[in-house]
């Protein structure tokens, strides 16, 4: 079996890397940013912080903020308007998963015109050239969308969330520095750490996962375990706030490459139909998601036991996986995880709706357990 491997050309970590940016956008011959960043960033002072990287190096720029929470056709059209009549050569995506994937699609339509539709990216497409160049400086702790060859785009005329796979999206740079996380709010931490441990989890037990996914999930999930609580209740706590930061790299690492499975296909529709946060819809289905698929993972819930140091070395298989579960559903509880879909509105009703979607979508045929609408339906229906 061939098994491959796509990564950024260059990534830097650490508090304060983004002090790199003025050698590193020379190195690569580039001389204007046009920087996609959302409102809420620029209010808050988070997306200065890299700006003025850029004013003392004397980098001209040009700002894009119409970013949604899920980032909608729309956007991506109006970044590619607002990006042809910038005069920029390069993307400078500020933000989390909803930035830089407005960013990737800007980048790669801008260099494949014959995908203006947006929504014929869906699924893997076959563009022809690499994206504009972007470079990648997440403010979450969760997405890896700076690592990854995903990204998400919300049709809103057909309310679901495409999945974008495709290696000439990736980022060329990415540069995680976790002082741009520092003012992250306590729920928008855990929501984004939640779907960082989603990432691993389900990369690591996804049908593509082989053993080099395994060991980035595998310390992906351990180094969750040890910093999420700190870095949600304890905001300026350097340690656990660079700690989430490099643990949701490592995990979108490896799932970048092997792929996801069923927490993300029932979680898309959730997002694309309700608007409800990504990481809040993931971390809500995941231990629901993980009862299910037990029996066809076994062997690595106890390898998840392990890593989140619940393992009993006297109990069994069966045993040590369920405390894996539970080890799971405690820590969104910790971080105050809503535990309810009924919490966002959503009623029996909806389910129907809700499974056709998650059944379609493209990361559900990667779960390591087969299922069926049905199940889907069953599975919605514990969390409601």
């Amino acid at each position: 079996m061939i098994n491959r491997f796509v990564l950024n050309e260059v990534a830097y970590f650490g508090p304060g890397a983004r002090l790199v940016l003025p050698d590193e956008i020379k190195r690569l011959g580039l001389h204007k940013a046009f920087v996609v960043t959302d409102k809420d960033l620029i209010k808050f002072g988070v997306a200065e912080k890299v700006l003025s990287v850029l004013e003392t190096a004397k980098i001209p720029y040009e700002v894009f903020s119409e970013i949604k929470q899920n980032p909608t056709v729309k956007n991506v059209k109006d970044g590619l308007t607002a990006y042809a009549g910038s005069g920029a050569d390069f993307i400078l995506a500020i933000g989390g998963g909803s930035s830089i994937d407005t960013a990737k699609a800007i980048g790669i339509v801008s260099n494949n015109p014959e995908f203006s539709d947006i929504v014929s990216l869906e699924g893997t497409a076959a563009t022809k050239n690499k994206s504009v160049p972007v470079i990648a400086l997440p403010t979450t702790a969760g997405t890896a969308a700076e690592v990854t060859i995903n990204y998400v785009i919300t049709d809103e005329v057909n309310q679901k969330k495409m999945v974008c796979v495709d290696p000439n999206d990736i980022p060329i740079l990415a540069i995680v520095d976790a002082e741009l996380m520092y003012t992250l709010p306590k729920s928008l931490t855990a929501a984004t750490g939640m779907d960082a441990l989603t990432h691993a989890i389900e990369g690591l037990i996804t049908k593509g996962a082989w053993e080099m996914s395994d060991m980035f999930e595998i310390k992906a999930i351990e180094m969750i375990n040890r910093h999420l609580v700190t870095a949600t209740f304890e905001p300026d706590n350097a340690e656990a706030r660079n700690g989430m930061a490099v643990a949701q790299y490592i995990a979108g690492m490896a799932f970048s490459n092997v792929g996801l499975g069923l927490v993300h296909g029932m979680a898309h529709p959730l997002g694309a139909i309700f608007d409800i946060p990504h990481g809040v819809a993931n971390a809500m289905l995941l231990p629901t998601v993980m009862e299910y698929n037990s029996p066809a993972a076994i062997g690595k819930y106890v390898t998840i036991a392990k890593a989140m140091d619940v393992y009993q070395p006297g109990k069994s298989k069966v045993e040590n996986a369920q405390l894996a579960i539970n080890a799971v559903k405690h820590l969104a509880e910790k971080v105050g995880i809503p535990e309810h879909l009924s919490e966002f509105g959503i009623t029996e009703n909806d389910l129907d709706k809700l499974a056709e979607a998650a059944v379609n979508d493209v990361c559900t045929p990667g779960n390591p357990r087969e299922v069926t609408k049905e199940i889907i339906i069953e599975l919605y229906r514990k969390v409601l």
